[in-house]
């Protein structure tokens, strides 16, 4: 039941885009709290987004340095640094630095953990095709759905693009 006394449950649907790793933990984060407050949770990874689901890519996310504005002020750095050979690699180890430091896990087993809680893990068919990927490619579990499938799932939910 939702909080305003309606008889539907609560759903969130989170779209999934960006495969790097500081795009990884936005829809987990979101999942999970979504589940530990009772409100269901689908996520539809979609082109680069796919990298978090796939097996072999999942727990070697690496952080995007060219083009991000956000470098400069979490790593008190001028954004052109970016393009140096090697700085993709240390903003990576930073941010898994200081991930551990949260105590979050690796994107693999916070995948397996709001999936075991219930989350929905889907992969876009259309970008599976174009990337040449298949459902064995995909962490144990995960479905593959069509845009028009995961839209009819996501009806009344909250939809998020991340």
């Amino acid at each position: 039941m939702s909080q305003n006394g309606d008889s539907k449950p609560r759903k969130l649907s989170i779209i999934c885009s960006k495969g790097s790793l500081d795009m990884a933990y936005p829809p987990l984060i979101l999942a999970n709290a979504a589940r530990m407050s009772g409100i269901e949770a689908d996520l539809f990874f979609t082109f680069w987004g796919l990298d978090i689901i796939t097996k072999s890519k999942m727990d070697k996310l690496n952080v995007a340095t060219v083009g991000n504005p956000n470098m400069h002020p979490w790593f008190h750095i001028p954004s052109i640094i970016g393009i140096l050979p090697g700085m993709s690699a240390a903003a990576s180890w930073m941010m898994r630095r200081e991930i551990d430091k949260l105590d979050f896990p690796p994107v693999g087993e916070f995948l397996e953990m709001v999936m075991d809680a219930g989350t929905g893990v889907y992969g876009c068919k259309m970008s599976m095709d174009m990337m040449k990927l298949t459902e064995k490619d995909l962490v144990d579990g995960a479905k593959v759905l069509g845009a028009m499938e995961f839209l009819e799932m996501a009806e009344g939910a909250q939809v998020l693009f991340i």
